[in-house]
C-alpha cells in the first residue's frame, strides 16, 4: 500500500519522484487566487492547460470531477492510465490562450 497522494485527474498515486505541481482549480487570473489547489502529475497539469482557457476552467471545470468529465481530457486519462505513476512526456500541442 502506498501512502502517495493521488492525482485527482487521473487518479493515479503520486510518487516523491514524480514530476508534479499544483493547480488552481479556479484560475489565479480569475479570481481563484487563494482559492482551492490539488496537486497534479505535471503531464496532466500540462494536459488541462493545453486543453481548456482560464475562462473555462473558471467557469466549467472547477472540480477535479468536471475535469474528469472533458471528452478531451477522458481519452487523455485513459491513455495515461496505461502508463506508469511516475511518466512524463511533452504535451502535444501548445497552451491555450490564456
Amino acid at each position: 500500500m502506498t501512502d502517495d497522494p493521488t492525482c485527482p485527474l487521473c487518479l493515479r498515486p503520486i510518487p516523491p519522484e514524480a514530476r508534479q505541481s499544483l493547480h488552481h482549480l479556479v484560475p489565479r487570473l480569475k479570481g481563484g487566487k487563494g482559492g482551492p489547489v490539488v496537486r497534479l502529475h505535471q503531464i496532466c497539469h500540462n494536459e488541462i492547460h493545453a486543453t481548456l482557457t482560464e475562462a473555462e476552467l473558471a467557469r466549467d471545470y472547477n472540480t477535479p470531477e468536471a475535469l474528469r468529465a472533458h471528452p478531451r481530457l477522458e481519452k487523455f486519462i485513459q491513455w495515461v492510465a496505461k502508463r506508469p505513476p511516475g511518466f512524463h512526456s511533452k504535451t502535444p500541442g501548445g497552451r491555450r490562450k490564456r
